[in-house]
């Protein structure tokens, strides 16, 4: 893995998150209704850099090795579907699209994070964490649907 395919994969990572300082929460999310285990504000840009760090290197791992064409292409996909949801759920403010495309991304990081576990065991686990992450946000933001009918 060179340092120039991790900035790189890194650098898309980021683009990623750069849509949370786009498309802030705001005084709409402050008054949804949430569930008591809504984890506190500070703990989302910590686990966020944390994990674009490991998706980056897990990335830069497998990006070298043959037959990696499908599990790129699912990195791919995920971190696009990642970039997407912030505007839709806090640009847009719409919690049943931001439902849909976090299905469609837990969906991603799975395939992402099976693909890379056969070609490389290291990435594989390296996305575990991030799959764990995506299951909490897709239930936090089911449960911010149910609680928040109209919104």
């Amino acid at each position: 893995m060179g340092i120039l395919l991790f900035l790189a994969f890194f650098g898309a990572s980021a683009a990623a998150g750069s849509t949370g300082m786009t498309f802030p929460t705001g005084p709409w999310c402050l008054a949804l209704r949430k569930p008591s285990w809504t984890p506190p504000n500070w703990v989302f840009p910590v686990v966020w850099t944390t994990l674009y760090i490991l998706i980056a290197v897990a990335a830069a791992r497998v990006a070298v090795l043959p037959g990696n064409a499908f599990a790129m292409a699912f990195w791919a996909l995920q971190i696009a579907l990642n970039a997407v949801w912030t505007p839709v759920f806090f640009g847009k403010h719409l919690i049943r699209g931001g439902l849909i495309v976090i299905g469609l991304l837990w969906a991603a990081v799975l395939a992402t994070t099976i693909a890379f576990f056969a070609l490389d065991t290291l990435a594989g686990w390296m996305f575990v964490p991030y799959l764990i992450w995506v299951t909490i946000a897709s239930a936090l933001n089911f449960s911010i649907w149910r609680l928040n009918p109209g919104a």
